[in-house]
């Protein structure tokens, strides 16, 4: 099946900055859009970016123009770069792979293990 594995993880300062990366492996041709979820302690977990195949992206308003995603389809990896982090950033970062077909989910779904993030002063 398909295999995310997140990296890049750690505890930041307010207005640091972080990167994270998502290593897809397996059968990597099952899924053909990633995106990334973030859990923070006692609220349910939110989605925070997404980018498809093409490599059209969308954001979550608490996070537009600050973090950005994108991916290198050659080496299977997903990035989120997280600039002018604030402490409500401060979550489980999730790596999620899926496949879209005219718009609408397909198939099975994969989530990786997540990467703590903490900003805090």
């Amino acid at each position: 099946q398909v295999q995310l594995v997140e990296s890049g993880g750690g505890l930041v300062q307010p207005g640091g900055i972080l990167r994270l990366s998502c290593a897809a492996s397996g059968s990597t041709f099952s899924i053909n859009a990633m995106a990334w979820y973030r859990q923070a302690p006692g609220k349910q977990r939110e989605w925070v970016a997404g980018i498809t195949n093409g490599g059209s992206t969308s954001y979550a308003d608490s996070v537009k123009g600050r973090f950005t995603i994108s991916r290198d389809n050659a080496k299977n990896t997903v990035t989120l770069q997280m600039n002018s982090l604030k402490p409500e950033d401060t979550a489980v970062y999730y790596c999620y792979g899926y496949r879209v077909v005219s718009g609408l989910r397909v198939g099975s779904d994969y989530w990786g293990q997540g990467t703590q993030v903490t900003v805090s002063s």
